[in-house]
């Protein structure tokens, strides 16, 4: 019998990819998952073939809720494991329970680092960081099993905290794509993921001034949408920008095989930005989509294998439309060929065997 694995994060878990598909490969290898989220963005109707629960937070403050989450979770994660039991936390929120209890009870602990959350945009600068800072400093170091999201995140890992962590990179599963591709008029413009800062989109708002017989639209929901709806109507580029609001996964899915251009054209906002390989770059190449990327290192990497797209030079309006029209006048279809061969190895297939081999080791 293969041991349990409590899998925690600070999330409501509705709309988390690298989770769910985490939780799905290790519950079909024949793991017994539990899954612990909580409700602070709301707690939307979700199916999972394992058992999962959200936490119910009382806090009014993202600071507060951070306090509560991490000390119910402790209590919770108490109860629940035992010496079968493998836990794992996803990202430094939800890092210190799991590490206190897995301490306790002399049980592996795998940590997931999404990102390297202590020098995201949000908090830097802020007391909150150094409170990240120190624990990350105080807990990583001593970790046995730590994964993460790109190589760059694992290099920087290595370099200041010592540790090795594996790379298991965010990608989909692999897709065959059979569809014919759409002659869309006018042609699609596509940013998915959260509208926070330092994701490029204002300028790619902008860009649209030079941009004809293009619409752009915003798949997403997050702290920046209402700015950004404003800047659309100061601009008066009402009827080349839309915004699609928050979608469940497959139904954003549907929308990226349609795009003509996607993008991931990411501001250097601090080291977590700066090595990300968002997940967007991945799922547009599944979709067989190319791509307008930032001049970022795993970005680069990624250019540097495939011709997948076009690697802008600046975050000037212009640079961006410059590097949409470039995609546009080539035609998407000249495009799938790179992206087929990237799509093969950028895909969740590869990155799954990688997961189950920690996941062993843990066991062990």
């Amino acid at each position: 019998m293969k041991k349990k694995i409590i899998t925690s994060a600070f999330s409501n878990l509705y709309t988390d990819q690298r989770i769910e598909k985490v939780c799905r490969t290790l519950h079909e290898n024949g793991y017994q998952i539990e899954l612990i989220g909580n409700d602070w963005n709301g707690a939307e109707d979700m199916e999972r073939p394992y058992p999962f629960s959200r936490i119910h937070l009382n806090s009014g403050s993202l600071k507060t809720a951070y306090f509560e989450f991490n000390w119910k979770l402790y209590h919770q994660l108490k109860k629940k494991a035992d010496h079968h039991t493998i836990l794992h936390a996803n990202d430094v929120d939800s890092l210190l329970p799991n590490y206190l209890v897995a301490k306790k009870l002399n049980i592996p602990l795998v940590f997931d680092s999404h990102e390297i959350f202590s020098e995201m945009p949000a908090i830097q600068g802020k007391m909150s960081q150094k409170i990240w800072r120190y624990l990350e400093k105080q807990v990583i170091p001593q970790l046995t099993f730590m994964i993460t999201a790109s190589g760059s995140y694992a290099k920087w890992f290595q370099k200041k905290y010592g540790v090795d962590p594996v790379v298991i990179q965010n990608a989909p599963r692999r897709m065959d794509f059979t569809m014919e591709i759409p002659e869309n008029n006018p042609k699609i413009f596509l940013y998915q993921g959260s509208i926070n800062p330092f994701r490029g989109i204002d300028k790619a708002i902008l860009a649209m001034h030079h941009l004809e017989g293009v619409i752009f639209k915003i798949a997403g929901d997050g702290p920046r949408k209402k700015e950004y709806e404003d800047l659309v109507t100061k601009e008066k580029l009402e009827h080349k920008v839309r915004f699609l609001g928050k979608l469940k996964p497959d139904d954003l899915r549907k929308i990226t095989v349609t795009a003509d251009v996607g993008m991931s054209i990411e501001e250097n906002g601090g080291e977590s930005y700066f090595y990300s390989l968002p997940n967007k770059v991945l799922d547009c190449i599944q979709s067989r989509v190319p791509l307008v990327l930032a001049n970022l290192p795993e970005m680069q990497n990624i250019r540097k294998q495939f011709d997948v797209g076009e690697i802008i030079e600046d975050h000037q309006p212009q640079s961006i439309a410059s590097a949409v029209r470039k995609i546009l006048d080539k035609g998407r279809e000249s495009y799938q060929n790179e992206l087929e061969k990237a799509s093969k190895v950028f895909c969740w297939e590869n990155e799954e065997i990688k997961l189950l081999n920690v996941f062993e080791k843990a066991s062990e």
